[in-house]
Order: C-alpha cells, then structure tokens, then sequence
C-alpha cells in the first residue's frame, strides 16, 4: 500500500529510502565566542571612558596650556559630552539599521583622529573641536554593546553583561586615573594623546575584521527574536516615527532624567572638581587624590555587574534601583557636607557612593523591557543620552558657580576655591540626585520581562 502525503504543491509518493528527517538545527553561539564579539566593542568602550575622566588628572597642565579658569575647563572637558549627548538618538537609530559592526568601526577611527587633533592642538578652540569630536564618534560605544549583548547573549543575561559594560568603561576611567598620571611624570600630555589615538585606531580595525552583527553571520541560531517594523516612509520620517514611539512610554520618559543625576554626580566628581577639591581641602597630592577618584570609579565599577546581576536574580528591576540610589545619596552627602573627615571615613564615603552608583545599569534593563523589540537601539541611545546630559550640565555649572564665588586666590598659576564654593557647586549635585530618587518612584515596574 503507497502512502500519499500533501507537500503543498499536490499529492506525491512517500518513499522509505530517502531520509525525511529535519535539517540540522543551528545551535546557539557558545558563550566564549559570544563574550569575545562582545569583548572588542567593550574595548572601544573603555578608551571612551578613558576620555571622560582624563581631564581631572591634567587640570593644571590644561588651564595653564590654554589659559583658562574654572568655567574654561568645564567647557573644555563637556565638549566631549556635547557631542556625545546629540549623538545618541542617532545613534540608536544607526544601531538598528545599521548594525554594530559598521557602527563601532567607524566610531573608532573618528575618536582616533579626534584624539590626534586634540593632542595637537595650539589653543582651547582645536582642543575643544578635538574633545567634540571624540565625544561624538565614542557615543557609538555603549549603545552598540547593548545591541551586541542583545543578539549574542540570551535575554535573561542582558542585564548582567550590561553591568559588565560598565566594569570595562570604568576600568578605562581608572587607566585615566593614577596611570594617567604615572605617565605624565615622564611624558607630556600631547605625548600620551597621540598613543591613545594610535591604540584607538588599532581596537577599530580589529573590530571591523573580527566582530560580526548577530551569531547568523557565525552560523549560528540568533538569541533574540526579530521583530518587524510595521511602518515604512524615508529616512527621516522613521526617525521622528520612532523617536516619537520611544517617547510615548511613561519609563523612556522618566528613565531619561534618571541615571542623569546618578552618573552626572560620579563623572563631575571623579572626571573633573574630585582631584582639585581633595588638593586643596584634604591636603593632598595630585597623585593621591586620582588615587582616591580611580577607588570611586572601580567601586562603581564593581557595583554596575552587582547590581544587574541582584535585579536578573530577584526578578525585580524598580526596588533595587531605588535602594541604590538612596544609598549613593547618602554617601555623597556625607562626602560634600561633612568637611574634615578622617582618611578611612573619606574613603568609605567614596566607595559607598560609587558602589550604588552601579545601581544605574538597571535603567537600560527596565527601558529595554519597558518597549518592543524592534525599538531596543533606539530607546538604549535615548536612555543614554538622558545619562551623559547629567555631566554634560554639571561639570560646566560647577564650574559656574566656583567662578562666581572664587576669592582671588592663586596658586602657580592657577585659582584656588574655598570649600564653601566647592559645597555651593556640589549642592547642584545633589539636587540632581534628589529629583532622580523622586522619579523612580513613578516608573513602571517590568518583573525583568519584556511587557510588550
């Protein structure tokens, strides 16, 4: 007896000597080369870092080199975040058409050039065109890390790898750090821009030649889900389409001031006012205080890893983000408005405010659940550009405010603040971080799963 069997195009014979079985299935990438995709991007990521918080250890050398005070500085330093922070809704959007590999490629090779010119430059205005244009190339970093942790690593791992992308950012903060510094005893700032550039160039073209968008492109099966975009129109018309989109969820909205004022107070303290308000007040050298700034940075480095990893865990993503954010509150009122403290209490407060510092990395996780799919990119650039805008207005306002009340006081060359200017200018952190602890209690709670 013949079996008949309906293959969708009519009735065909079965036969028993030619094997029916399924293909293949593709497996999943094993996680050594997923971690390896990633690695390379979070490479890049690290030298962007570096970026941000270099100017806390070459203050002196900077005002004296283009002639300027406080507020010159905080300008000069904020270019990067200028940049960096018109960037990010282009670069979510890039990210998803795109893909990452193209994207941190070319990131790369701008920020190398951006470095050589700030190197270079003759007065503030090519340094400041210099830091513009490597805050703008390395505002690529971060977001396509998340795309790249999104496609090559299963979704309950998002938030913890996240918190990695903050370790290998930090790490680069702590390199610009006492490093930092170590070298500048032998060699000139120029001198050492120029090797970073040369570093930045090479972590460009290895990412280019070994990184791949999604495991399909290795063969292997995809860990995210594609989702389609339902609406078609040009270029612009799906920009403001799905910037608009992003907007309409009451968490992009709140999670976009958020993590402002959390990372905007650890990156103003630590990558520009920290070293010359621990100098002046506290007494101590240069090398010493970069010292204590780097401890703040690899504490907040550690917590960002902590605090994905305890959220995935517990299976809760609002709680956990409050309890750090009050607890980072606390550590940085201590620090400002308790003058005198004794070495281990100062070092405590640092520690505590940068370990809950970590506690930011939830917002990406909480963001990402909070939206579809196919917006992921988009709402990660949005949510970092609302988290760069907190030291892009700091770090200048500070400066503002440390101008306004500077006595007169000078020292080889350059202006000295009295702890009461610098308590003025922190207090303007703190507000930030206060508004930051409101608002989370009127986000939207996800259980760590995707709500739509």
């Amino acid at each position: 007896m013949v079996e008949l069997k309906n293959c969708g195009h009519g009735m065909h014979k079965k036969n028993p000597s030619v094997s029916t079985s399924p293909l293949p299935k593709r497996f999943l990438p094993p996680l050594y080369i997923s971690w390896s995709m990633w690695g390379l991007g979070a490479l890049f990521y690290l030298v962007g870092f570096f970026h941000r918080v270099a100017p806390a250890v070459m203050t002196d050398e900077l005002m004296k080199d283009f002639s300027i005070g406080a507020a010159g500085l905080g300008h000069l330093s904020a270019f990067y975040f200028y940049s960096y922070v018109a960037m990010q809704i282009p670069t979510g959007l890039m990210t998803d058409t795109w893909g990452p590999r193209r994207l941190l490629t070319a990131g790369a090779l701008v920020a190398g050039f951006g470095t050589v010119l700030f190197a270079a430059a003759p007065g503030f205005f090519w340094a400041s065109a210099g830091r513009f244009m490597i805050g703008g190339s390395v505002a690529v970093a971060f977001v396509g890390l998340l795309k790249l942790a999104a496609n090559w690593f299963p979704p309950r791992r998002f938030a913890a790898v996240t918190g990695m992308a903050l370790f290998f950012g930090i790490m680069g903060a702590v390199s610009g750090g006492p490093p930092l510094r170590l070298l500048m005893n032998y060699y000139s700032w120029r001198s050492i821009m120029l090797g970073v550039a040369a570093i930045t160039l090479v972590i460009g073209s290895m990412i280019w030649i070994f990184v791949r968008d999604a495991p399909s492109d290795r063969g292997y099966a995809n860990q995210a889900a594609n989702e389609p975009d339902p609406a078609g129109g040009g270029a612009l018309t799906n920009t403001a389409r799905k910037v608009a989109e992003v907007f309409s969820y009451r968490n992009t909205i709140l999670l976009f001031f958020i993590p402002a004022g959390i990372v905007g107070a650890t990156l103003t303290f630590s990558g520009l006012w920290g070293v010359p308000y621990l100098t002046t007040h506290y007494g101590m050298s240069t090398s010493k205080a970069s010292l204590l700034t780097s401890t703040l940075l690899v504490a907040w480095a550690a917590g960002g890893p902590f605090f994905g990893w305890l959220s995935d865990l517990l299976g809760r993503r609002k709680p956990i983000y409050i309890l750090g954010c009050l607890l980072c509150l606390i550590g940085w009122m201590i620090l400002f408005f308790v003058p005198g403290l004794p070495f281990y209490a100062l070092v405590a407060a640092l520690l505590a405010a940068g370990f809950c510092s970590g506690c930011m990395v939830v917002s990406f996780a909480l963001a990402k659940e909070s939206l579809p799919l196919r917006l992921a990119g988009t709402v990660s650039g949005v949510i970092n550009m609302g988290v760069m805008a907190g030291p892009m207005l700091l770090q200048p306002a500070v400066g503002y405010v440390l101008d306004i009340n500077w006595q007169g006081k000078i020292l080889s060359s350059v202006r000295i603040y009295s702890l009461e200017s610098y308590q003025k200018g922190f207090a303007l952190i703190l507000t930030w971080v206060v508004l930051s602890l409101v608002l989370l209690l009127f986000t939207k709670e996800t259980w760590c799963r995707q709500q739509t």
